[in-house]
């Protein structure tokens, strides 16, 4: 379910009435959370958490054009994902969120690679991904990119 909004505001507004106090909360400690230099945008149908071209010119692998994205946080139709790129890359940041998220959650960990899904809003750990969101500066990002993934 990608948007077409231009904006995070107006992407909130477009969501349904219970979708939207969870993702506004999402939004806000993820912002919190993130470290000095990671930009807010709209991008791939979601709002988005990126290393601007400012710190980051070569932009993203898949398309230098588009800033290196980092996190993302959508209202699907049948769950809430909140993606984090450094999850992907960083084994000992996948370690430690694995074992952190049970001590913020009843419900079991649903994630892919890079994207961590939940199925009502009342299950998403807040202060847990403001925490994750913070675990990784912008310059550590593309440190880690560059060597994962550039090629």
């Amino acid at each position: 379910m990608q948007s077409t909004a231009t904006t995070p505001e107006l992407y909130l507004t477009e969501l349904p009435e219970e979708r939207q106090q969870i993702m506004h909360d999402l939004r806000e400690v993820i912002r919190k959370g993130l470290p000095l230099g990671f930009e807010e945008e709209m991008s791939y149908g979601m709002m988005g958490y990126v290393v601007p071209h400012t710190l980051y010119p070569s932009g993203y692998h898949c398309d230098p054009k588009q800033p290196l994205p980092f996190m993302g946080i959508a209202s699907q139709k049948n769950h809430i994902a909140v993606y984090h790129m450094g999850i992907y890359a960083n084994e000992d940041l996948l370690n430690w969120f694995k074992e952190e998220y049970p001590k913020h959650s009843k419900t079991k960990l649903d994630m892919g690679k890079s994207c961590i899904r939940f199925k009502k809003p009342e299950h998403v750990p807040l202060a847990l991904i403001g925490e994750l969101a913070s675990k990784m500066t912008p310059q550590e990002w593309v440190d880690l990119y560059t060597r994962a993934f550039k090629r």
